[in-house]
């Protein structure tokens, strides 16, 4: 059997922000969740990335032998 959990992070565009502030941003924030959820026995098997206006949606799934 296993256990799924996911994982949603948004990020919204700025106006005068330099091009790479999404990029920069996010990586930092989706390696600290990497880190927390493979701590927890948990490993990454499937993302996925849309956009909608001036956001941007991360979605990282995570899977454990339960």
């Amino acid at each position: 059997m296993k256990e799924y959990k996911l994982e949603s992070l948004i990020y919204y565009s700025k106006a005068f922000a330099h091009k790479e502030h999404i990029v920069e941003k996010s990586t930092k924030d989706i390696q600290e969740k990497l880190n927390d959820f493979a701590s927890k026995g948990y490993r990454l098997i499937s993302t996925d990335a849309t956009d909608f206006g001036f956001a941007v949606y991360f979605y990282l799934y995570f899977e454990k032998d339960a």
